[in-house]
């Protein structure tokens, strides 16, 4: 009788087989940096948002209640993501936003395909996560970017 395969190999055994680069190896994004130089250049919590995928708390970031024209901006390079006249209240207690820039963030979707996978909004420029995108639902609302504070910068002229 022949031994099964596994069906998954755990990431860790994919580093160590060499098969996923390194924190420091480059990357094709436009600003790519080691994971010593985004320490260096963000605070605790800003590297955890995005550089880990972590989320900020509900109601943490003054950016949420925010209603003035401008662009938003990624923390990590400076790229214009959404405007102003995309973001409404959503009472999520992040900022909230209808639609991205054309061509500013990428779509990662996560979990596979099990139930309750996420996708995730990234910076197109240098690949940081700013949030999650909530996916059209029965109740007649449409496609939302739900974000991270920690993630923007605001204003940008």
């Amino acid at each position: 009788m022949r031994a099964r395969m596994p069906l998954a190999i755990s990431i860790e055994t994919c580093a160590l087989a060499g098969l996923l680069p390194p924190d420091d190896a480059p990357s094709d994004f436009a600003v790519a940096r080691s994971a010593a130089e985004w320490r260096a250049m963000l605070s605790g919590p800003e590297y955890r948002v995005l550089r880990e995928d972590a989320t900020e708390p509900a109601h943490s970031s003054p950016l949420a209640g925010r209603s003035a024209a401008g662009i938003y901006a990624c923390r990590g390079c400076d790229a214009p993501l959404y405007g102003s006249a995309a973001k409404f209240d959503a009472g999520t207690g992040r900022p909230t936003f209808a639609r991205a820039l054309p061509g500013a963030v990428l779509r990662r979707r996560v979990g596979g395909f099990l139930p309750g996978r996420r996708v995730l909004c990234r910076c197109a420029r240098c690949d940081s996560h700013i949030g999650r995108l909530v996916e059209a639902d029965s109740a007649g609302r449409g496609e939302r970017h739900v974000l991270n504070g920690t993630a923007l910068v605001f204003p940008r002229a």
